[in-house]
């Protein structure tokens, strides 16, 4: 009952129940519901601007041509100067941002950054192999080896649950 209540519930019935009971929670909760139903619309648009973008899609130019790139379809991302690198299926191409930005604009949950110069698809992830002192090589599918940093292996390790 008091983790229902840490979850912001509106009250807590306990089996069996009568219909008075619970008509009493409805009501309760449509007394809140009616106070809380007005949020002024700054207040919306500043939550929103706060929450990381969920991207489903990368648009990069190339030879005149414009492409899309379903975050599906790419397996990792390489740090190039001042360009990303990405890498899909269909071949590499060259976009003209940083990999702070992917982090922003990417899911946490399908995307990680494993190394300065690198961001892989955890779909991707086939298996993690050690490397060096303390490092790691992440193995994707495709059979590209990507290496994994302390921080990354501890970013991979939070997410895989090792």
């Amino acid at each position: 009952a008091i983790r229902a209540f840490d979850n912001h519930a509106v009250d807590y019935l306990l089996k069996p129940f009568s219909k008075e009971r619970f008509d009493k929670a409805i009501q309760q909760f449509k007394n809140l519901h009616k106070q809380n139903s007005v949020v002024p619309t700054t207040e919306l648009l500043e939550t929103a601007a706060a929450l990381p973008q969920q991207n489903a899609r990368v648009v990069v130019k190339t030879g005149g041509k414009i492409k899309i790139i379903p975050t599906g379809a790419i397996h990792y991302l390489e740090a190039a100067d001042d360009y990303v690198k990405i890498i899909t299926n269909e071949g590499s191409f060259l976009k003209n941002n940083t990999m702070t930005h992917f982090e922003k604009v990417f899911n946490e949950n399908e995307f990680v950054r494993v190394h300065r110069s690198y961001m892989v698809a955890i779909e991707q992830i086939t298996r993690l192999e050690p490397y060096e002192k303390e490092g790691y090589l992440a193995i994707l599918r495709s059979g590209a080896r990507i290496p994994v940093s302390k921080g990354g292996y501890g970013k991979l390790k939070k997410i895989l649950a090792l």
